[in-house]
């Protein structure tokens, strides 16, 4: 019975085990977002299954099939009809921003938990209505972004809010943006719905502004800023007549500034971020290269590798509970800052004036 005892205790923890290694099964809601292809090339490798993918595009569909060979059981024609048949781990959105609401109204009464593409809503009002819908079904309702698995970005807030490194944060500069989506590539299906004034809810300043709301609401302990300034520009409109390509955000802190720099007009791609405090200066400039400053030097850092580095893990690791999101960058406390910063960033832009956040 001894060995018969140990010999159970032996297999339950070998099953135990290969459940946490189980990849995350997630259902997919959309094609038309580009990023899908990070998780056609996840699904190749073996570290997510899929469950379904709910997209009505017939061109789409025999695009995305040809060149990853998806098999057609994988596809309904929309997320009702997938979740009537399957119940995925959680959803993956990515389609348009302004339909990110209807993928948690689909979700969150089945108690399966999302995660949209940045940024999480193109309104206030409408990332109101899925907080309280995922509140209510207590689900997780989460949003990724790029810059979030930067090795840097982790370990810049890991020297500022644990090491003390430069001391209180006085100023934050985010730089995001690239040549613009049609010069690199984009594609059209994509396109129809980034430069869409109601779909995207803006150009350069949603596409790219959101990043720097997401970093700087991070490095503020989740705080809101008190007040949002915004200056946009419309330098290509033969490319993009319906939106701004070209946006600066300021940001208020009561005694920090942000300023967000965010276009579709560089003559090169970046994502960096710099932090200057009071005794010390920090740039990240990509994914693995950190430079700090004091006084007249700048020395650079060797960079630690972030404990996740991909939104799946981090899904997986918020999913079984060892992980809570409170105030990360994918949080939903902090995307919902997000959303009230690129909104009053826009109302800014119209009306040409600071907006007061409550």
């Amino acid at each position: 019975m001894k060995i018969l005892s140990q010999t159970m205790l032996l297999l339950l923890a070998a099953i135990t085990t290969f459940a946490q290694q189980k990849p995350l099964n997630v259902g997919v809601a959309g094609l038309t977002h580009d990023h899908v292809h990070l998780l056609m090339h996840q699904w190749k490798k073996g570290q997510v299954t899929i469950a379904g993918i709910a997209e009505s595009d017939a061109q789409l569909i025999a695009r995305y099939k040809k060149s990853y060979q998806l098999p057609d059981s994988l596809f309904y024609p929309d997320l009702a009809t997938l979740l009537a048949h399957k119940h995925p781990d959680a959803v993956l959105a990515y389609n348009a921003v302004a339909e990110h609401i209807n993928v948690v109204e689909v979700c969150a009464p089945k108690g399966i938990s999302v995660m949209v593409e940045k940024p999480l809503a193109t309104t206030v009002a409408q990332a109101d209505r899925m907080a309280a819908l995922a509140r209510k079904h207590h689900i997780h309702l989460l949003t990724n972004y790029e810059t979030t698995w930067y090795n840097t970005n982790q370990y810049v807030y890991d020297l500022v809010k644990k090491q003390d490194a430069v001391g209180p944060v006085r100023k934050m500069v985010v730089h995001d943006g690239h040549e613009g989506p049609r010069e690199i590539g984009c594609s059209e299906d994509f396109l129809k719905w980034l430069t869409d004034p109601v779909k995207n809810g803006g150009g350069a300043l949603m596409d790219f502004g959101c990043y720097g709301a997401n970093l700087m609401t991070w490095m503020m302990d989740g705080k809101a800023p008190v007040s949002v300034t915004a200056v946009a520009r419309h330098i290509k409109p033969a490319v993009y007549p319906k939106v701004e390509d070209d946006a600066t955000i300021l940001l208020e802190y009561p005694e920090a500034t942000g300023i967000i720099e965010a276009s579709w007009n560089w003559p090169f791609s970046i994502k960096d971020w710099e932090v200057f405090g009071k005794s010390g200066y920090l740039h990240a400039l990509n994914p693995n290269d950190l430079q700090q400053r004091k006084k007249s030097e700048y020395q650079p850092l060797k960079v630690p590798e972030a404990t996740y580095t991909d939104n799946i893990t981090y899904l997986a690791a918020v999913l079984n509970g060892s992980l809570k999101p409170d105030n990360d960058l994918s949080s939903l406390e902090n995307n919902l800052i997000v959303v009230r910063i690129l909104e009053a960033a826009r109302t800014s832009v119209k009306e040409g004036r600071k907006v007061m956040l409550k």
